[in-house]
């Protein structure tokens, strides 16, 4: 299959750790390394049938620990590219503004990323009446975003459209620099760290248009995103096993060989209990999948030493 060239771009979404209740049930994930004492919990409690919202980012002064990222940033991007990784690495404090960026903007293939839209799109259909969500249906997206499901994905895909999901996700949310798949299969949907971060924020504000209702459905799902995806690949690479001491929702990505050979992992998501960060981190190395993994974890320990923003 011919693939087009591409940079990689860096989101990071830690994975979760602490406690998330639901009807009952509790979903618990952590990181590689042992929790830290202290390290914040994120509880919700939500009554049965639905979904466990994340809680509104407050308004606050600059945190402390972006003080020296951007030199975090660079030394972690540096140092991937000494081991042959490509990387883009984004960062925004939802309730500042402040934005930490390695600068690269090329638009990459977002691979299970783009789940994220695909869910989007189906549950605003939802929400306007022009669908019906089945119980089936349902437990297929949850298991999406959750466990990265792809057989689920391909299903919604071709129900609603194909491409057509893309454009219109990327016209509701303003993402200027996001494009259909070349070769019409969404896990080579193209965007940027810059729009996968305006993605977050939008979803979890309102602005891109999904009611709040369906959107913490999607929210939800990623507070409990697995160790590994249904196919048995490890999921924790990037923001959850490198935020390990922080609360996380995370969707991951990952693919090979694109480009001439390169693996692909992109970790994208929302970080803290007040869901005040929004973290963006992709790479391209030719390597195999486990170093290509660790070079991704190690660039998230670098810029957040003891696994915390």
């Amino acid at each position: 299959m011919q693939r087009r060239p591409s940079r990689m771009m860096t989101v990071t979404a830690a994975g979760v750790i602490g406690m998330i209740t639901i009807a009952g049930c509790e979903a618990r994930v952590y990181g590689t390394p042992p929790p830290v004492p202290n390290a914040p919990q994120y509880t919700v409690v939500v009554p049965q049938g639905t979904a466990a919202p994340l809680p509104d980012a407050p308004a606050d002064e600059p945190a402390a620990t972006f003080d020296g990222l951007q030199s975090r940033a660079s030394l972690a991007t540096s140092t991937a590219s000494k081991a042959g990784a490509d990387i883009t690495v984004l960062v925004l404090d939802r309730s500042t503004g402040q934005l930490v960026s390695n600068g690269n903007s090329t638009p990459i293939p977002i691979a299970s990323v783009a789940k994220l839209f695909i869910a989007d799109d189906l549950l605003l259909q939802e929400a306007k009446g022009q669908t019906t969500v089945t119980a089936d249906d349902r437990q297929a997206l949850d298991i999406m975003l959750r466990s990265s499901d792809d057989g689920a994905a391909e299903d919604f895909w071709n129900r609603n459209g194909g491409s057509a999901i893309i454009t219109r996700v990327t016209a509701r949310y303003g993402l200027k620099s996001t494009s259909t798949p070349y070769d019409g299969h969404w896990w080579n949907t193209m965007s940027t760290a810059d729009d996968l971060a305006r993605y977050y924020d939008l979803l979890m504000n309102g602005g891109g248009g999904l009611p709040q209702e369906q959107a913490n459905i999607i929210l939800a799902n990623l507070a409990q995103s697995t160790a590994n995806g249904i196919d048995g690949y490890p999921q924790r690479f990037g923001i959850p096993d490198g935020l390990y001491a922080e609360p996380v929702a995370v969707k991951q990505g990952w693919m090979c060989c694109w480009n001439g050979g390169n693996w692909m992992h992109l970790s994208t998501g929302v970080i803290g209990a007040d869901r005040r960060f929004v973290m963006v981190i992709g790479s391209m190395q030719p390597t195999d999948d486990a170093t290509a993994r660790k070079t991704i974890t190690d660039a998230v320990k670098t810029m957040f030493p003891g696994g915390r923003i």
